[in-house]
């Protein structure tokens, strides 16, 4: 453990570098990064480290999966640190044009089935329990909005009915990343849920140009689309999946014959999912009753020693530094916010190693009188290439502390934000801890150009899938994972 003060002596003489250090206490190179001592003869460097204020709060921000986005759909049952997760999945699945034509003679047309085929892209949670899903038709009467992007945590704004049940599977997620070959299909990473053939009548004889398949706005009013639900106990996982790739499609398989021959035609008709004309929604239920995230969750000012974020639809951290407003004029080396996880003794190697942390966290400060959030002032920076994450902080990096190994760890560079505040007399602002997904922040440039700002849109590639990730950190009062910002410094 590190003191809270140390002090560091520099001479330089010719090529001989002598380092004389008061105290028994030392700059970790691995936590502060290089080049942070000046070359200056006879420079006095300092390591201070100043107390952070922390608590919890569950995000009501109104959080969105774009269509081309990974979407989530099965159940967490069994998650003691955040709780439970139900993730339901309704979208449509239709013809590239219309009218639309059934080749074949219609009379000659003999049905054999139909497969709904979902892209499996990955899962989050625990891939050695079975997932069932429950597939329906979406009721004719409460059909999508095509050209809205519903909230994933808003279950209400999705006004959407279950129709008729089509089918119930039971899912092995470790046999998803299987190769189906067949005469029609080469291809791996699928839900496959086989349907009945009365089901596959309906669209290979029963609806034509005549009727159903005339234009885009008749065919869905006959039919709304899929709607996935998953069963809540026994399961685990949250899978991830795609409903922009080509993996996605409904399968129709029918033989025919044009001239009513003896030879027939097997063939197969593919419906899919269409980014600007298809609607879809995905819909995440967070239920944390009994959880130990539900004791922190606060709406008060208390300070915690132990803080939870969970990814979208989830919670954040909100951090306080009041010693740093008073923080005299000086010359600031480095600065940085480190962030330490907090492993769950009981589960360490079950729960801990299937409940990931998030890939992603984003510091940023929260301007309520907007309801938004904004840039740390002079360290977050957006060019031609994106954030300066890299530069920033925010990415996962494991540590070997504290007697684990693999403890999750993110450290911010907040140096210039510091530097102005002690200099310029810049205002400190209460921070905020969170695991993006689809976000926004109103961005400002770095001083002097800090004249105007605009909103800036990040996305799940810079960020973490929805529901992807979560961690118990220690609080600024943990007494062996503590919360804190280090000061490397000189006087003038």
């Amino acid at each position: 453990m590190h003191s809270f003060f140390t002090l560091r002596r520099i001479f330089i003489s010719g090529v001989v570098l002598i380092i004389s250090l008061t105290g028994c206490t030392r700059i970790s190179s691995t936590d502060v990064g290089s080049g942070l001592i000046p070359a200056i003869d006879g420079v006095i460097t300092k390591d201070t480290i100043l107390e952070v204020l922390t608590d919890s709060y569950e995000d009501m921000d109104t959080a969105r999966i774009y269509k081309s986005d990974n979407h989530l759909l099965g159940s967490i049952s069994n998650d003691p640190l955040f709780g439970k997760t139900r993730a339901s999945l309704y979208f449509e699945l239709k013809p590239n044009a219309y009218p639309y034509f059934v080749p074949g003679n219609k009379d000659s047309v003999v049905v054999d089935s139909a497969v709904l085929i979902l892209s499996y892209k990955g899962f989050y949670g625990d891939s050695t329990l079975p997932l069932r899903l429950n597939l329906f038709e979406i009721d004719n009467n409460t059909p999508l909005d095509q050209y809205r992007t519903y909230p994933v945590n808003h279950p209400s704004a999705v006004n959407v009915n279950l129709g008729q049940s089509l089918t119930s599977q039971t899912f092995d997620i470790r046999r998803l990343g299987d190769s189906v070959n067949n005469r029609y299909e080469n291809a791996k990473n699928q839900l496959r849920f086989p349907l009945s053939k009365a089901f596959a009548t309906r669209f290979i004889k029963t609806y034509d140009s005549t009727n159903a398949y005339r234009s885009d706005s008749i065919f869905r009013t006959y039919f709304a689309g899929f709607a996935l639900t998953a069963n809540t106990a026994g399961a685990n996982a949250l899978l991830k999946i795609s409903l922009a790739d080509t993996n996605t499609k409904f399968a129709l398989y029918y033989s025919s014959s044009s001239t009513g021959a003896t030879q027939r035609d097997t063939s197969v008709l593919y419906f899919k999912f269409n980014t600007i004309s298809d609607g879809s929604a995905n819909v995440v239920v967070r239920d944390r009753t009994g959880s130990e995230a539900a004791r922190y969750l606060t709406t008060t000012s208390k300070s915690d020693s132990l803080v939870y974020i969970q990814s979208v639809p989830g919670t954040f951290v909100r951090i306080r530094i009041p010693g740093l407003q008073g923080l005299s004029n000086r010359i600031v080396h480095r600065a940085e916010l480190i962030t330490e996880q907090v492993p769950d003794d009981n589960n360490l190697a079950t729960l801990e190693k299937q409940m990931l942390p998030p890939r992603y966290l984003l510091l940023s400060r929260y301007d309520s009188a907007i309801n938004a959030k904004r840039n740390i002032p002079n360290d977050y920076t957006i060019g031609s290439n994106g954030p300066n994450i890299s530069a920033f902080g925010g990415y996962l990096v494991s540590k070997s502390i504290q007697g684990y190994d693999n403890v999750a760890s993110y450290t911010f560079d907040v140096s210039r934000y510091v530097q102005g505040i002690v200099t310029r007399k810049d205002t400190s602002f209460t921070l905020r801890l969170s695991a993006p997904s689809n976000d926004s922040l109103y961005y400002t440039p770095p001083y002097p150009g800090n004249t105007s700002s605009q909103l800036y849109y990040l996305n799940p590639s810079v960020g973490n899938d929805v529901g992807d990730g979560r961690i118990r950190l220690g609080g600024g009062t943990h007494t062996r994972f503590r919360m804190r910002l280090r000061i490397i410094f000189s006087r003038i």
